[in-house]
């Protein structure tokens, strides 16, 4: 199998004497947004790595001569194929031990310059995405977060685009019933994080139970490798119990995860927990724990997110 191009910042190509041959070249100026489109329908990076991978073998075969729009043309085709292994995966999820959370993914600074998109792949609407059916997330995605026409929309999903724009229109409805009500800033949820962290590292359980909202719930996903609790953690006395435990070996550092500040958590200097958090009205409303170590690959290095 050919190596798949890769594009780690849109400036590494530019001023090449040895310019790669067309198809390569489009895939690789658009590889970040195909990596996007894939990862927000999959939620998993490495599900999303092989849709690029048959994507590439896909486009390579293709005639350029007859794609009268190369960038809607690469996009429908990781859209069919995320949306088959999207049907895959879900089988997966069924059998999965415990809550399955998304892949987190440690993101470059631009993501959460851009609003929209940090909304987008936050833990948090990640997971109502998941509440979707895979047409239906796949038309919401590529109508609200990328801007494709209905028309691209329907040939990606081999649907009309009367029945696109009904899809659409369902969509909208069931992610605005399950989103927050107001979009909360990288700074509003940055704040919320830095008061947590303190009140872990101080002891201190009553500011902890403080930033707390009453009916905040906490997702641990161990996938059944590490010990996790196989039931959501609702209430703020509940997880002030589980966070009040916290071993003193244990180190808490601030990062950027999809977007949004997080926290990582180390034992002995070994990455053991990326911690994202859902704020509202300046609580926290929802912590995410992602403990499987298999889904923790994409925190050593940042990962390029574009539309």
């Amino acid at each position: 199998m050919p190596d798949l191009p890769e594009r780690r910042a849109p400036e590494e190509h530019e001023g090449s004497t040895n310019r790669p041959d067309p198809a390569t070249d489009t895939f690789v100026t658009h590889r970040n947004l195909l990596f996007t489109v894939a990862y927000e329908l999959l939620g998993s990076a490495a599900d999303a790595e092989d849709v690029l991978q048959e994507t590439w073998l896909k486009w390579v075969g293709v005639d350029l001569a007859e794609v009268r729009d190369q960038r809607a043309y690469l996009v429908r085709i990781t859209t069919r194929q995320a949306l088959a292994r999207l049907r895959t995966l879900g089988r997966r999820k069924e059998s999965y031990i415990g809550p399955w959370l998304p892949e987190p993914l440690l993101t470059t600074p631009d993501v959460a310059e851009d609003v929209e998109l940090a909304e987008s792949v936050s833990m948090a609407m990640m997971l109502v995405l998941e509440t979707l059916a895979p047409t239906e997330r796949a038309v919401f995605v590529l109508r609200e977060v990328f801007g494709l026409d209905y028309e691209e929309i329907a040939e990606a999903v081999d649907k009309s685009q009367a029945a696109v724009r009904q899809i659409a229109h369902r969509a909208r409805a069931h992610v605005a019933a399950r989103r927050p009500r107001e979009a909360v800033s990288p700074a509003e949820s940055r704040d919320a994080l830095a008061a947590f962290h303190r009140a872990i590292q101080t002891g201190d359980l009553q500011n902890l139970l403080d930033i707390l909202a009453p009916d905040v719930v906490l997702l641990t996903d161990g996938g059944g490798i590490k010990q996790a609790s196989l039931v959501p953690v609702m209430g703020a006395e509940s997880v002030v119990a589980v966070f009040g435990r916290i071993h003193a070996s244990r180190t808490l550092s601030p990062a950027q995860v999809n977007g949004y500040p997080a926290l990582v958590i180390r034992i002995d200097g070994e990455l053991d927990t990326v911690l994202a958090v859902r704020v509202n009205e300046g609580l926290i409303t929802g912590l995410y724990a992602v403990r499987n170590p298999e889904k923790l690959s994409r925190m050593e290095q940042e990962t390029f997110l574009s539309r």
